[in-house]
């Protein structure tokens, strides 16, 4: 698994504020899937306060390289640097900056694991909305524009939302569901209208996706 580490301090701090920083009671969970999500491969609960290289293999075969700090299979599935295909993580929802082996998990956090091919040049996708409402419930602004702001406060409300560091744009338009982060590790979600109702509904719309809802 290969790592980008691009604006490091603000992303390591965004994920101490998700779990990276130690344990406590509780479980957690780890999610291995392919193709973005597509294909789910296996869903798990772990104790939490392990790293997130032991809470993997707890559940999964695996084997890694550089000394134990990165994953090069999961339950025989390889990555491939001549294919352009690797394993890549998140922790409820934020791309990881490091190895799951410096990682501890809290309770109530998402490990995901996908591999998938990053042949298009897409080595980094910051932030996906697979794990929604993570990272952003309750501590989020939601903001509507004309047109939309029923959906707005109906997605406020199943966010328990308040003035918080994240924002989700809740736009008339059309637009795919999608995340961003900025260099200070806040995160934007955008989403249109109609997918903020179906989403106030049924959180479990995202699970998996990278991207957009069904």
């Amino acid at each position: 698994m290969r790592l980008r580490c691009v604006a490091v301090c603000a992303a390591a701090a965004l994920l101490v504020g998700c779990g990276a920083g130690g344990g406590g009671g509780g479980t957690a969970q780890v999610w291995i899937t392919r193709d973005r999500g597509k294909h789910v491969l296996a869903v798990r609960t772990v104790p939490a306060g392990l790293t997130g290289m032991q809470s993997l293999d707890r559940v999964a075969k695996i084997t890694t390289r550089y000394g134990g700090r990165f994953v090069q299979s999961i339950d025989g599935v390889q990555g491939s640097l001549s294919a352009r295909r690797d394993w890549f993580y998140f922790v409820n929802g934020i791309e990881a900056d490091r190895s799951a082996a410096e990682l501890r998990l809290h309770a109530g956090d998402v490990e995901w694991w996908d591999i998938r091919s990053w042949a298009n040049g897409q080595m980094s996708v910051p932030v996906v909305v697979g794990v929604w409402p993570k990272p952003v419930e309750g501590d989020v602004l939601v903001i509507s524009d004309r047109g939309a702001q029923d959906a707005g406060r109906a997605l406020a409300r199943s966010l328990h939302a308040n003035a918080g560091r994240h924002r989700v744009l809740v736009v008339s338009r059309r637009v795919v569901f999608h995340g961003e982060r900025d260099a200070a590790g806040k995160v934007t979600f955008t989403i249109s209208a109609d997918d903020a109702l179906r989403l106030a509904r049924n959180p479990k719309l995202a699970r998996f996706r990278y991207e957009g809802l069904p």
